[in-house]
């Protein structure tokens, strides 16, 4: 699962302009007006009596110590009602920003700098989806859907502006004309789309092959991508009940030589400017436990998903009770929302728990398309050409302007290489200083007239929250798979632990059928060699019940036995996560509890480190670097925050990946930025101490080998250390260098520190890392700090629910200045926790406000 980031850096220049000229008048509007006059205005009433039309009856909202609310209706209507209504309350900024994503409507909020994204989303068609997906809801979703809207609507009547948030009073500058529109269902599903472009997978991985092959040859690119390592594990060992499953489906396999490709790609950065770029870290950690390994003897159930770091949080957790719980209102469940869509996404009923992690399944796939020279609006199928399907969008921009742009389709689905930031070969309104044609790019044959379609799961309609609301009344694992079949996209690793002992996995979503090859470069579309013929039956998807190990584990690994007949994907997370969490799982010193899977989720532990500091070690550098070479003898290779080994390691191993590898890369935005893969790749490299990357093709006057690139990142690491610390090691720590600061998603990465002063908090030291356990990211190419991380923790006892514990990022209220905008931050970064109370008593002892909605 990433993040939502910075967009409108460019126009909040203004903002910083408008400050100057105010001078101390500005400086003391933004310190101190806004913090202490306009912020509270937002602030939600949590205690009395509030009236609101719309209701049945009474509904009960109890917030407990950390400001989370449990709500307890007696109808379904009522209940998802008020669970609109908090989420408005709580976080209405934050689902608005959302939803003019999912609606590619981020012009008519941030005016003209943001018409390219929208131009790209429109050309996908989330929202002409989300519609279509609408439409196919059945009765009882839309039922709810329409009772969510409702609580929505009924808090915006009276919230405009800084009543809904303090965001509102910095918009005005930008937008003065900006106004709150009534929220729709189909704002909710287009999310959805945002969230499957968040986790989509391989797209990039199938661009950078295609560019790298303009400079390295197939087998240097071969090396880049390696396959999955045969001695890690994989999620699923044997399908089903201890039976593998049997097809006679032929595997697919690529061949990269015989690929006849007369066209490739163009894009754009636009959206990953907004959602986030591609990283192999982003994914998640989950563990089930089985009740013969545990103390308590029922399961436990572990998860973490890894998120782009964001203010507020991503997650807003809360609890849906219905009272009493009735067929006609079923539902009785807590957890992990997100913020303006009903039902718990993450969490725990009455009877079963789950979580999930990102399988990234291969669901992208590029397909050229060869034009007509003599009409650009006619591609070419089985040797004829045919129209392109149009269709026309009108895009909104603050101030009165509009746009209109034309989108072509193609059997295949829409052309994004007008439009898609890597794929350009023209540059776009705002280029960057090192724009190059995506033609001139490319190390495979063009044709002189082509486009990029692109086929995506997602673009078909269907939506994950079906299935997610039937996880929500779930009793048993056979209505768990049942409600499964209705998660199409973006596929997740489904874990599943109940109350009666019983663990699962399963992996849902639609996985194409290629008639030719796995999609690691685009492929030609005007022949059907490479079509999609259907999916991969939901029958023949990996599951696994009760399994033998009683444990499951996922962390974005390999899912199905190495046997299994179809293909899933060639981008597998390398699987160093996993193989941690099966050890620690496996090696436990006694009957597994909460504790211990405490210490497993905050697990440090860098399985990199104790493959490379032993050739460090052998090292003779020189004697000024003798002393940090010393620190890492002793070394428990534990990447905590106060370790001084981990900072010295991890700034040897940045300068390792850049003295390797850029010198042969061709473009900046493919130099190596960490995690799982490059950490595979530099585990083959090692015991090439001649390969040809080590050499540094820079210098003429010798040919580097493995060792002396070794100690020139060992001497640039130390370099960079003292510039930071100074001389004197005991200074020198890794949750320095690789602080968390939880900015907020639009207006915290302005580049004006008085806007940023407002909503960001941090930084706060934390240990963890790419391909550990405790999966705090960073970037190679930008540095230390933290851009990823685990975005929640939740760790629930089937023996016991109301034991169950957990934590997320920041707090649960999205308004700055509020007491629960930030009191998690630190319990997050030292890995403590909060109780996830279950019982009604427990909820009421520990409550800090009680407001009783009424009719």
């Amino acid at each position: 699962m990433q993040k939502i980031k910075k967009i409108i850096a460019r126009i909040l220049s203004a903002i910083l302009i408008l400050v100057l000229i105010a001078g101390a008048g500005g400086f003391y509007y933004f310190k101190v007006h806004l913090p202490n006059n306009v912020a509270p205005l937002s602030f939600p009433q949590f205690d009395g009596e509030i009236q609101v039309e719309g209701l049945n009856a009474s509904v009960d909202v109890y917030r407990d110590q950390m400001g989370i609310p449990h709500i307890y209706a007696s109808t379904a209507h009522d209940l998802f009602f008020a669970q609109g209504y908090v989420h408005a309350q709580e976080r209405f900024w934050q689902m608005d920003f959302w939803r003019h994503v999912g609606s590619a409507q981020l012009s008519e909020m941030f005016g003209e700098s943001q018409f390219e994204t929208d131009a790209f989303i429109r050309t996908m068609g989330w929202r002409t989806v989300a519609e279509a997906e609408w439409e196919a809801l059945n009765e009882e979703s839309k039922t709810n859907l329409y009772s969510f809207t409702a609580g929505v609507n009924a808090y915006l009547k009276d919230h405009k502006g800084t009543a809904a948030s303090l965001e509102y009073a910095v918009l005005k500058l930008l937008t003065p004309d900006y106004e709150i529109e009534e929220w729709t269902p189909i704002h909710l599903l287009t999310w959805g789309k945002a969230m499957a472009w968040d986790l989509r997978g391989n797209l990039g991985e199938e661009i950078e092959r295609a560019v790298l092959l303009k400079t390295l040859t197939p087998e240097q690119v071969s090396l880049l991508f390696p396959a999955y390592p045969a001695d890690r594990p994989t999620i699923v060992n044997k399908i089903g009940e201890g039976q593998k499953t049997t097809s006679n489906v032929e595997r697919l396999t690529f061949d990269y030589s015989s690929l006849p490709l007369d066209a490739v790609i163009q894009n754009t950065a636009s959206l990953d400017a907004m959602l986030g770029e591609w990283n192999d870290g982003i994914g998640s950690n989950s563990w089930a436990i089985s009740g013969e390994k545990t103390a308590t003897g029922k399961p436990l159930l572990a998860n973490d998903p890894h998120l782009g770091i964001q203010m507020p949080s991503i997650w807003f957790q809360m609890a849906l009770h219905c009272a009493p719980k009735t067929d006609e209102c079923p539902y009785d469940v807590a957890g992990f929302t997100f913020p303006g869509v009903p039902g718990i996404v993450i969490g725990h009923n009455d009877k079963i728990s789950w979580g999930f992690t990102n399988v990234g399944p291969d669901v992208m796939d590029l397909f050229i398309e060869k034009i007509n020279p003599e009409n650009p609006n006619q591609y070419e199928v089985k040797g004829k050409w045919v129209d392109f399907e149009t269709r026309e969008e009108i895009i909104k921009i603050a101030g009165g302007e509009t746009k209109t742009i034309t989108v072509r389709i193609s059997l295949h689905g829409p052309i994004i290489s007008d439009t898609y930031g890597p794929l350009l070969n023209t540059p776009p309104a705002n280029p960057a200083d090192d724009f190059k044609p995506f033609k001139d790019r490319v190390g495979v044959e063009l044709s002189k007239q082509y486009v990029l379609a692109l086929s995506w799961t997602a673009l078909t309609p269907s939506t994950p929250f079906a299935a997610i609301w039937g996880f929500n009344k779930a009793q048993n694992w056979d209505d768990f798979r049942q409600a499964a079949r209705d998660f199409h996209v973006p596929a997740q690793n489904l874990l599943y632990a109940d109350v009666e002992g019983n663990i699962g996995y399963q992996m849902p979503g639609d996985i194409p059928l290629r008639k030719k090859g796995d999609d690691t470069l685009p492929v030609p579309g005007w022949t059907d060699t490479y079509k999609w013929n259907g999916y991969i039956p939901f029958e023949e998807l990996p599951y696994t019940f009760n399994p033998a190990e009683g444990y499951i584990a996922t962390a974005n690994n390999q899912v199905p036995p190495r046997d299994y007949p179809y293909f899933i994907s060639a981008d597998w997370d390398y699987g160093f996560r996993a193989q941690r969490i099966v050890n620690m799982i496996e090696n436990a010193p006694a009957k597994i509890d909460i504790a211990y899977i405490q210490k497993m989720q905050g697990d440090n532990y860098d399985l990199n480190a104790e493959i490379y500091v032993p050739l460090l070690l052998d090292m003779k550098p020189a004697s000024e670097l003798t002393p940090a070479l010393d620190t890492l003898k002793n070394w428990d290779y534990q990447a905590s925050a106060d370790s001084a080994p981990a900072a010295i390691f991890n700034a040897f191993w940045r300068h390792l990946l850049q003295n390797t590898f850029n010198d042969d890369m061709p473009e900046k935005r493919y130099y190596p930025d960490g995690g799982s893969r490059w950490n595979e790749v530099m585990l083959h490299l090692k015991d090439d101490p001649y390969n040809t990357f080590w050499d540094d093709i820079t210098t003429t006057d010798i040919i580097e080998s493995r060792d002396d690139i070794l100690n020139k990142s060992f001497a640039d690491g130390v370099a960079e250390l003292q510039d930071t610390f100074g001389k004197d090691m005991t200074q020198w720590n890794w949750g320095e260098m690789h602080a968390a600061t939880f900015k907020n998603g639009t207006l915290g990465e302005s580049g004006v520190f008085l806007i940023e002063d407002l909503f960001n908090r941090g930084p706060f030291p934390v240990g963890g890392g790419e391909a550990i356990v405790n999966a705090t990211g960073w970037s190679v190419k930008d540095g230390y700090e933290t851009n990823w991380l685990p975005s929640m923790r939740m760790i629930v006892d089937l023996g016991n629910l109301d034991n169950s514990v957990t934590v997320h990022t920041t707090g649960e209220s999205g308004h700055a200045y509020h007491k629960h905008y930030d009191d998690m931050s630190t319990l997050w970064a030292n890995i403590q926790y909060y109780p996830m109370w279950w019982e009604r008593d427990s909820v009421e002892k520990d409550s800090e406000g009680h407001l009783i909605l009424v009719p």
